[in-house]
Order: structure tokens, then C-alpha cells, then sequence
């Protein structure tokens, strides 16, 4: 490095003016990694700003990302297409320097932080698929998968609990290639933190089976520079270097306090610290041998041609392997999925069986593990529960010399027990999306979710293709009671935009929800399944609307199951029937009990709620006509179902109790009658809604 001072003096002149003219932002964190910045980015990171999305680059994480300036700052000065004027945009509408660093958004950024503690969690997903890769596709003399992944975090990602589960699981899965710099400056947004963070993290990493090096000065580039050649060395651990610095460096008055985290330093105040640092340049202005200093395209580029040409010397030698691995890193599908899906869905019809949805789930997973080897399983300890494992994903373990266990057909571990660890699986589980190379799903109860709700939001936010297999879906799973009874989840959930929220009612249904999980590479997805056993539902065409009836329309989120013909009414539906999940069967009963009545209903399942509100306006229609009242029936909270036009919802707005399931089907009003009994008081409604009007 030619000046590696003025190299971290750029990155904090640049810091200080993209937040003052703002007026908004955290200039303290950047300024003070600034150095740590200059050792890993000048001598350690190989990636290429021509083209950031290099597979076999390092990746970079900055957890603590409030600072963000830091890490668009080294993006600009190394030569990403980041502008100047980017920087000067710094939190406006429609930049590419957001408020914090937003994966797909700005070009090298490579996942979404700001929640704190989520980004190390993501960069232990990184980590863990590169070494899962590695294991897979490296043979001798072709290490093909060979990259570190690098965090920045700081005292607040350390105190998020999130990061204790992401963290002892790295140290579980011995992830060597995974190297940690801890910013330790004492301070956050309520001043020193010693009053209220008193662990030993040395000490804490070290018994995750961590190598900790330091504490070191974290503004010696040099020195930050030799422990991260250490931790490169070591071959069976992580390594977290602890770099201790000072928050605003560089700032006369505001270096070392609370002022410097979370707001401009102020005109005077830079102008001070300008004249502190050396640093005789205007607003934005980077002189041209700083730019030279930082500038990494050719040495990028230089990198990626090698490992390019080690790849097609891998390619020659192992055709097939290197074909796999590229589909899978394009995120590609396996060519024959839409016949898998089809024979699949076929031999559910063929067999109408009676089960748990969890269990339908287990069985699609059976068919889904064996012809996609880029599924990788797991559960937060309840595989027996969840049935997230199959025959085709042994478990993931790690000998003592850190090499991915292999069986005696030679295949590593593909599911994962995470302990009870709900946030830091669904955290890890987007790091691997990320990463690339592998679908992540995992498991635990619905109930759970709301452990691991931020990392479902970010996956969300960030458009990763990861699955949430939720289990014991509703009062249904009895005798656990209410603390384990989902009755807002669903709807919960279903609030999150961009996911795609499934609740099956039989095998077909189940089936189809894992395919369009699959096939969503922009969208994660969460299946919420039942733990008590559910009969196959009948699947006819509709004389009325054969599009949205049979297998095929399972796929667009709802579907008519049943029309009045089927239980002996010939007249046209005089009510429709909503239902989701176990309570499909239940308003198929309901329907019997009304045919009884002289009452004709039409019945819909909704499996997903989300993927049917994409549908087109005529789809809509043909399912939920126009002017006949809708009942909604879902065993959860009632507020939800009003978006739909309904006229009344059957559902529960309270807790659930501890008390086996059919004894709390009959106490919550889950019965053929009392559902029967509530279309009728609706139509009556809506007839005598009528008549007023006619009156007027």
C-alpha cells in the first residue's frame, strides 16, 4: 500500500461530507474502521469491481451497517460502479447509497444490513456454503470453491442474541474460511457502553471454538493486516480479530462519544477535523494518486482470469461437475423439475392419502431431495416434528480436522440441526441463499415464527429464495395449548411483503407449495402445516369455471373445490365457502350439512393468499364471484379475512387452550353446524341488506 493513511483519511473525508450534506447518518463507525478498512481492502479481499458477482470471489459483510458510508466509500475508491454523485445522494430517493447497504441494489454489496447481529448470522450462511461446496465439487488438484468471507461488526451486533447462535454455530461447523473484525470502540447510540455491556467476548468466541486474535490497535493497518494473515492460516476455526479503535478518529470533539454514532459532525466540527487529519481537500474531493492507491480493477480482474482458467482446466477434467455447478450457481433449476413436479403430483392424486400436512410436506421432500441436490435442509431441533429430513439429506457433520462428513455413498451431510437456534437458522439460511449454489430450507413450529420473523422480513427485503417449513399450524396440534398454538402467525405473516405465505390442505396441495417455492427465485416462502392428519380433498373440474378448479389452478393460491351439484344442489352458488389448510375439509362437511338445508355453496380453498392476490381480475372472479357472500374459515384471527369482501369469518380471536384437538374443535366453533349456521345468519343478512335497498 503507497499511503495508507491518506487511504483511510478518503474513506473518513468522504464519510463525514456524504452525511453532513444529508444531514442524516452514522459518521463515527466508518471513520473509525477506516483503517481496519485499508488492511483487508488493500491487501487481503479478492474481488474484482468489474464484474461483483465473480463466483469464487471473497465475500465482505458489514454487519454494524449503520455505517454504511464505509463500505460505498471503498466500493467508489475501488473502482465499482458507484459514482461520486452516488455518494453525494448519500440517503436520497432512488440512490444507490442507501440509509444502509441493500443487497441488489448498490453493485458489491453483498447482503442487507442494518438489523443489527443479521449480517454476521448471513456471513456464517456464506461461510458454511462455500464450505459445503468446497466438499462437494473440489476434487484434488481443482480447489474450484476456494474464497474467505470477511465480516466488519461492532458491539451491537454482539449484543443482538441472534448473533450467539449464528456464532456457535460457526464454531460448531469449524468454518475457517470465516474471519470476523470486531470494531471495539465502547460506544453506542447511549454513550460507554461498559455500564450494560460487560461480557467477555474474547472469551464467549473462544468457547464457540473461535481463534481470537488481539486486541490489537484497530487503526495500525499493518498490524490489522498481519492477523488477518493469521486467521487466513488457521484450519479448523474461525477466527474474530479484535480491533480496538476510536469512533469518529480523526474528530476533535466528537471522537470517542456518543455525538459521533448517529449524526453529521457538523460544519465546524469537519472543517476541525479536516485540519486534524491532514486532509486539505474540499467536499468530495479525492486526490487522483488516492484513487491510484485504491484502485482494484486490474488486480480484480487479473484474479478472476486465473480462476477462470483454472475453471475451464476443471471443466475438461470434470465435465459433469462443472456443468452442475454452474446451474446451481445460476440458480438454476434441474431441467427435468417440471416433469418431476408433474409424475409427482399425478402419484398424490393416484393415492388420496389421509396426512398431516407435515407429513404431505416430508413426502414431497422425499421426491423434491433426490432429483435437487442443491436443497439443503434442516430444523431448529425438531426434525422429528417438522419431518424436514429425508433419505436423500444425511446430516450435516464435521470431523475434528474440519472436513464435511461423508457417508458410505460418499454425500456430505444436506440437513443441518441448528439447535434451538429459530432466528440464527433463518439468519444462516439467507447468508446461504446469498451465497449461492444452495436452496436453503428449515423448520420448527409455527408458533417459532416469531423468533425468526426479522430474517424472514430481510429475506423478503432481499428477494432470496429460502423456505420456512412451519409446523403445528393451529389449536389442531391440542394438548401443548396456547403457547404453541398459532392463532395470529398466518395472518402475521401474510403482512410481510414479498413472501409468499402457503397453508396446504392435503398432499396435492402441499406438493405444489413446495414447486412454487422452487420456481420463486425472488421470493422466499413460508408452508404452515398441520400436525394432525387431513383427508384428501376432492379435486373436479367446474362446469362454471373449469380454470379455476382441478390441479392445475392449485398453483394460482386458490381454487374451487366443490361446487352445489357435488353434495346435490343443482341451483347456482347461493354463498362461497373460504377456507385454508385443515379447515378446507371442514367447509366441505359444512357444505353437506347446508345441501341438507336447501342452502348451495360453492367451496374454495385458499391455500396461498398472497400468490392469489397476483391473479388476474377475471381469475379473482371466476373463484369469488361478484354479489354472493363470502365466509371465510381459518382456525386464527379473524381481522385478516375482511380484505376479502367476506360477510362473516369463522376463526378465533382469542388464545387456544390445552386440551386434545377434537375437544377444542368443538369449543372454538370449529363444527359443520356452527359453520352451516354462520353462512345462513350471513345470507340472511345480505337478503334482508337487500330488501332495505329495494325499499329505499
Amino acid at each position: 500500500m503507497a499511503n495508507p493513511t491518506q487511504m483511510a483519511n478518503a474513506i473518513r473525508a468522504l464519510s463525514m461530507d456524504a452525511v453532513q450534506q444529508a444531514n442524516s447518518g452514522h459518521p463515527g463507525a466508518p471513520m473509525g474502521m477506516a483503517d481496519m478498512a485499508v488492511a483487508l481492502w488493500g491487501e487481503h479481499l479478492r474481488h474484482n469491481p468489474r464484474n461483483p458477482h465473480w463466483p469464487n470471489r471473497d465475500r465482505f459483510v458489514l454487519s454494524n451497517g449503520h455505517g454504511s458510508m464505509l463500505i460505498y466509500a471503498l466500493l467508489h475508491l475501488s473502482g465499482y460502479d458507484l459514482p461520486l454523485q452516488e455518494l453525494k445522494n448519500f440517503r436520497q430517493l432512488h440512490s444507490k447509497t442507501a440509509g444502509h447497504p441493500e443487497v441488489g441494489i448498490t453493485p458489491g454489496v453483498e447482503t442487507t444490513t442494518g438489523p443489527l447481529g443479521q449480517g454476521i448470522s448471513n456471513a456464517v450462511g456464506m461461510a458454511l456454503a462455500e464450505k459445503l461446496l468446497a466438499s462437494e465439487f473440489n476434487r484434488p488438484g481443482h480447489d474450484i470453491i476456494d474464497h474467505h468471507t470477511y465480516v466488519f461488526m461492532g458491539d451491537g451486533c454482539l449484543m443482538e442474541g441472534v448473533s450467539h447462535e449464528a456464532c456457535a454455530l460457526a464454531g460448531a461447523w469449524k468454518l475457517n474460511k470465516l474471519i470476523a473484525l470486531y470494531d471495539d470502540n465502547g460506544i453506542s447510540i447511549d454513550g460507554q457502553v461498559a455500564p450494560w455491556f460487560v461480557d467477555d467476548t474474547p472469551q464467549r468466541f473462544k468457547a464457540y471454538g473461535w481463534q481470537v486474535l488481539g486486541p490489537i490497535d484497530g487503526h495500525d493497518s499493518q498490524a490489522v493486516s498481519a492477523a488477518i494473515a493469521r486467521a487466513r492460516t488457521s484450519p479448523d476455526q474461525p477466527t474474530l480479530i479484535v480491533c480496538k479503535t476510536h469512533i469518529g478518529k480523526g474528530s476533535p470533539n466528537r471522537a470517542n462519544t456518543a455525538k459521533a454514532h448517529g449524526e453529521p459532525l457538523g460544519a465546524e466540527e469537519i472543517t476541525l477535523t479536516r485540519a486534524a487529519l491532514g486532509w486539505p481537500h474540499a467536499p468530495f474531493e479525492i486526490p487522483a494518486e488516492v484513487y491510484a492507491d485504491w484502485d482494484a480493477k486490474a488486480r480484480g480482474s487479473a484474479a478472476e482470469a486465473q480462476w477462470q482458467r483454472a475453471f475451464a482446466d476443471y471443466a475438461r477434467a470434470h465435465p459433469a461437475l462443472a456443468q452442475e455447478l454452474e446451474r446451481r450457481l445460476d440458480g438454476q433449476l434441474p431441467r427435468d423439475f417440471d416433469q418431476v413436479m408433474v409424475d409427482a403430483l399425478l402419484a398424490a392424486q393416484a393415492k388420496a392419502e389421509t396426512v398431516a400436512s407435515r407429513k404431505a410436506s416430508q413426502l414431497a421432500l422425499e421426491t423434491l431431495t433426490e432429483r435437487i441436490p442443491e436443497l439443503l435442509g434442516g430444523s431448529a431441533d425438531l426434525t422429528g416434528s417438522n419431518l424436514t429430513q429425508t433419505r436423500h439429506t444425511p446430516s450435516l457433520r464435521v470431523d475434528l480436522a474440519g472436513r464435511v462428513v461423508r457417508n458410505d455413498a460418499g454425500t456430505g451431510g444436506r440437513h443441518i440441526n441448528y439447535g434451538v437456534r429459530e432466528f440464527g437458522m433463518a439468519a444462516i439460511m439467507n447468508g446461504v441463499a446469498l451465497h449461492g449454489g444452495f436452496i436453503p430450507y428449515g423448520g420448527t413450529f409455527l408458533t417459532f415464527s416469531d423468533y425468526s420473523r426479522n430474517a424472514i422480513r430481510m429475506a423478503a427485503l432481499m428477494k432470496q429464495r429460502v423456505v420456512h417449513v412451519f409446523t403445528h399450524d393451529s389449536i389442531g396440534l391440542g394438548e401443548d395449548g396456547p403457547t404453541h398454538q398459532s392463532v395470529e402467525h398466518a395472518a402475521s405473516l401474510r403482512l410481510i411483503p414479498h413472501l409468499d405465505v402457503w397453508r396446504p390442505a392435503d398432499t396435492a396441495e402441499t406438493l405444489v407449495a413446495w414447486g412454487v417455492a422452487l420456481r420463486s427465485s425472488q421470493r422466499p416462502s413460508a408452508l404452515l402445516l398441520s400436525r394432525q392428519n387431513l383427508p384428501y380433498l376432492p379435486k373436479p373440474t367446474s362446469a362454471r369455471a373449469p380454470e379455476a378448479s382441478g390441479l392445475d389452478a392449485i398453483s394460482r393460491g386458490a381454487y374451487i373445490v366443490a361446487e352445489p351439484q357435488e353434495v346435490g344442489r343443482g341451483q347456482k352458488a347461493q354463498a362461497v365457502l373460504m377456507a385454508t389448510g385443515s379447515e378446507v375439509s371442514l367447509a366441505l362437511q359444512a357444505q353437506g350439512v347446508l345441501a341438507a338445508r336447501g342452502i348451495a355453496v360453492r367451496v374454495v380453498s385458499m391455500p396461498s393468499t398472497s400468490v392469489f392476490d397476483r391473479q388476474s381480475v377475471d381469475y379473482k372472479r371466476a373463484v369469488l364471484p361478484d354479489g354472493v357472500p363470502r365466509i371465510a374459515v381459518e382456525m386464527g384471527v379473524t381481522d385478516y379475512w375482511w380484505k376479502y369482501g367476506v360477510a362473516a369469518v369463522v376463526g378465533i380471536d382469542t388464545y387456544g387452550e390445552s386440551a386434545p384437538a377434537g375437544v377444542l374443535f368443538k369449543h372454538f366453533g370449529f363444527t359443520p353446524e356452527n359453520v352451516a349456521d354462520t353462512v345462513e345468519v350471513a345470507l340472511a343478512r345480505a337478503q334482508k341488506k337487500t330488501i332495505r335497498i329495494l325499499h329505499l
